[in-house]
């Protein structure tokens, strides 16, 4: 209740935003900006990064809220940076028509970092004209609704939802299709089909770029899966939701589909990702002849089932959920890494390993990428654990599935690896991605001797315990945890401390953390301070007879901030 009750923050935004030699801001021109004449707008303080894959792709976004209300003149954002160095900041921030904090005053980008609780980019926090904090959602927002959120207050959200509420009970396949401007979708040959002959009809609505790799393989296959449907007779159409953003490239792709199609560029594609909340692709969205949604997204289950799942009802889909249960029970790694003639990896110089030859053995599925700077970032954590491992037991080995580009990058990142790849380009990596549900990269996932999976989520063990984790079944993580309960016992609950004198400093578990006395990395047990967010190392936190009590964490760890990110379709992660 009491957190219920608790008062919403208000900033001072020159005391937020001004260090102690500066009280301006800057643009992308050099010019600088008094910190003062940001009062009675509101503010958006824009945590992001260019090495952030997700920041990349939001940054363009909120430039076409910022500019559509720039005419307002009541809303301003600033950029505090999470770069590694200038020359990336000032690349970054000439993509901007907004304000910074100079890259050089790395203590209130820090400071802000903290006060704001940034555990992931981009995160965008909006205070009003007075400072008071309106949201630490403003990612969501603007992804959701852009301008139209605009003043940002939760009364405004508020009422947004609500509309959006009673659309979806009153949803028809005309509210979904038909704009103001347009009743119709088009054929391949440019002929508009009235959207009210699509009515009592199951529809799929396919969102797609057609130029774009994953869709166009998906594209194939549901060409094959519709021409199956309509000879048989079924009562059913499918729509495509194109959201290229390159007319020309659509119309030649769309020359050789069957189905129907929303026009390329058309608002109601932009309106319908927001309505149905979509984040990857390719979506399927399934649409009953009530033009009620049956299903969100059963695109993964066309791609394993095929024909077999229409017409995607939720009995269709539990039959189907049975099936893949049997076959999770019987998983063996052959049956996981072999697919036709492909039935073998590679080690350095492409050399084949057969992977009956790895049965039997702990394996590490490592999903990454030379791009992805998270993966480069948790690479040598990994390499170490590697090697400590293997030193221990030879039956042990991880497998690199790569999300490169192109085989150059492959090559370069696979050559810093002691281990085993699938191929560049192979086909099996899809497979794998849709089994083991890879979201984001960084992941690695392990499969016991047996070939069961034993979990999906070995990169946050490997991060925290490095190669204790081993085999990194439930038993050992309980046997991890019962060591750091047994290693606490001695310590004292409560300590006070020179670098924190104010309060004290509590013995707290955390899943991870900066120590703000060494800035190293740190996890389990930290003394903390609740109410100012300050963490000490027990290393740092007790005197020089108890610090030895118990392995601690992190005493090793290197300054790399962007290690122990993960980076998924939306965000990157802290860990």
């Amino acid at each position: 209740m009491e957190d219920q009750l608790k008062e919403v923050p208000t900033h001072d935004l020159e005391s937020l935003l001004c260090s102690s030699n500066r009280d301006f801001l800057i643009r992308n021109s050099g010019d600088q900006v008094k910190v003062q004449s940001l009062k009675g707008k509101k503010v958006g303080l824009y945590f992001s990064a260019s090495w952030c894959g997700p920041c990349q792709s939001f940054t363009p976004k909120l430039v076409k809220v910022y500019n559509e209300l720039l005419s307002d003149s009541k809303f301003e954002v600033v950029f505090v940076s999470a770069d590694q160095d200038n020359e990336s900041f000032d690349k970054y921030f000439s993509k901007m028509p907004w304000l910074a904090i100079p890259f050089s005053d790395s203590e209130t980008r820090n400071r802000l970092d903290k006060l704001f609780d940034v555990s992931g980019i981009p995160h965008l926090v909006i205070l009003d004209e007075n400072g008071k904090e309106l949201t630490n959602e403003g990612v969501v927002i603007i992804r959701e609704y852009e301008a139209k959120g605009f003043p940002f207050t939760p009364e405004r959200i508020q009422e947004l939802k609500e509309q959006e509420e009673e659309a979806k009970r009153n949803q028809s396949l005309k509210s979904l299709l038909v704009s103001p401007s347009r009743d119709y979708v088009i054929r391949s040959n440019g002929e508009k089909v009235p959207v009210v002959e699509l009515e009592g009809k199951i529809i799929l609505l396919y969102f797609s770029i057609v130029a774009y790799k994953e869709s166009l393989a998906f594209t194939l296959k549901l060409v094959e899966i519709y021409q199956e449907l309509r000879k048989e007779g079924e009562n059913f159409e499918i729509v495509m939701i194109p959201l290229d953003d390159e007319e020309s490239s659509f119309k030649q792709k769309f020359e050789g589909i069957p189905w129907l199609s929303l026009p390329v560029l058309d608002k109601t594609c932009a309106k319908l990702v927001h309505y149905f909340e979509l984040s990857a692709l390719p979506i399927v969205v399934v649409i009953g002849p009530d033009g009620k949604t049956i299903h969100p997204n059963v695109a993964e289950v066309i791609e394993d089932h095929g024909r077999k799942a229409y017409p995607f009802t939720s009995e269709k889909l539990a039959e189907i959920e049975e099936l893949e249960k049997i076959k999770r029970e019987s998983q063996t790694l052959e049956s996981i890494l072999v697919s036709g003639d492909s039935d073998f990896v590679i080690g350095k110089e492409g050399v084949k390993v057969r992977v009956s030859e790895l049965v039997g053995k702990n394996i590490l599925l490592y999903f990454s990428a030379h791009w992805c700077p998270p993966c480069r970032a948790f690479l040598p954590k990994l390499i170490e654990a590697y090697h400590e491992i293997k030193a221990k037991d030879d039956k042990f080995e991880v497998i690199f599935i790569s999300s490169d580009r192109d085989q150059i990058s492959f090559d370069e990142f696979f050559s810093t690896m002691p281990w085993l790849a699938i191929p560049f380009g192979d086909k099996r990596k899809l497979s794998l991605s849709r089994l083991f549900k890879v979201q984001g990269i960084p992941t690695l996932v392990a499969v016991g001797p047996t070939g069961k999976t034993v979990t999906t989520g070995a990169i946050n063990l490997i991060t925290y315990h490095g190669a204790d984790a081993y085999p990194f079944t439930e038993e050992r993580i309980k046997e991890i945890e019962e060591h750091y309960e047994k290693m606490a016992e001695e310590w004292p609950k409560k300590v006070r401390h020179a670098l924190h004198e104010e309060h004290e400093l509590d013995l707290s578990k955390h899943a991870g953390y900066y120590c703000d006395g060494c800035s190293e990395f740190g996890q389990w047990w930290s003394f903390w301070c609740k109410e100012c967010d300050f963490d000490l190392h027990p290393k740092c936190a007790l005197s020089d007879k108890d610090k030895d009590k118990g392995d601690v964490q992190g005493e090793d760890e290197e300054k790399n901030p962007k290690e122990g990110w993960t980076c998924d379709g939306d965000m990157c992660h802290k860990a």
